[in-house]
C-alpha cells in the first residue's frame, strides 16, 4: 500500500520505483545549492572500504547519481547537512582504491565558478596513487581549463580532497552534491 505522499513511477512493467515526494529530488529541476564532502577509510573489501569513505564523508546513507560536471548557474554552495536516508542525491565525485599497504591514495574535486551568476561552472574530480597536493592541483588545473575551453575568464577555483596511506584496503572519496534548495529541512 502506498500512503498519499508517496509516488509510483513505472519504469517497466517489471520495476516500479516508491519514493517519499518531500526525500526525493526532482530531477527535472535544476539544483540550486551544492555542499563539497570528503572521506576515506579502510575496510575488509574494496566494497566496504567505499562505503566506510562514503560514511566518513557524510552521504552514506544515501543512493548516489553519478552526474556529468557542469555546476547549475546560480547554484549557492552551503555547508553540509545531513539527507534523509535512501535518497537519491546528483553528485559529481572523484574515488580510487586501493590494496597496496603503504600506497598514498588521494580524490579531490573542483568547481570553477563564473563571476557571472548566471553562467553555469564546471566541476572537476580527478584521483591517483600520490600525495593530496598533486591530485589537487591537478583537479585545479582540469577546472581552469574547462573554463577556458568556454571561453569565461573571470571566475574562482575552490577544491577539497582527502588523502589516505593504505594499511590494507582503502577508498579515498571527494564529491560535490547538488540539491534542492526546497529540500535542505531534510532530516
Amino acid at each position: 500500500m502506498v500512503d498519499s505522499k508517496s509516488k509510483v513511477i513505472v519504469k517497466s512493467r517489471v520495476f516500479v520505483l516508491f519514493f517519499l515526494e518531500e526525500t526525493m529530488i526532482d530531477l527535472k529541476n535544476i539544483p540550486d545549492i551544492h555542499f563539497f564532502c570528503a572521506g576515506s577509510c579502510e575496510g575488509l573489501t574494496e566494497l566496504t572500504s567505499f562505503d566506510g569513505a562514503l560514511l566518513a564523508s557524510g552521504i552514506g546513507d544515501t543512493n548516489l547519481i553519478k552526474m556529468s560536471s557542469i555546476l547549475p548557474p546560480n547554484s549557492k554552495e552551503v555547508e553540509p547537512f545531513t539527507i534523509t536516508p535512501g535518497s537519491f542525491i546528483p553528485l559529481a565525485y572523484a574515488d580510487i582504491t586501493s590494496s597496496e599497504p603503504g600506497e598514498t591514495i588521494s580524490a579531490a574535486i573542483a568547481i570553477a565558478i563564473p563571476n557571472d551568476r548566471n553562467i553555469n561552472g564546471v566541476i572537476m574530480e580527478h584521483h591517483n596513487h600520490a600525495p593530496l597536493e598533486f591530485v589537487e592541483a591537478k583537479v585545479r588545473e582540469m577546472a581552469q581549463e574547462s573554463m577556458a575551453m568556454r571561453g569565461i575568464k573571470d571566475f574562482t577555483i575552490k577544491s577539497k580532497g582527502v588523502e589516505h596511506k593504505v594499511i590494507n584496503i582503502a577508498t579515498a572519496f571527494a564529491a560535490v552534491v547538488l540539491w534542492d534548495s526546497k529540500l535542505k529541512g531534510d532530516k
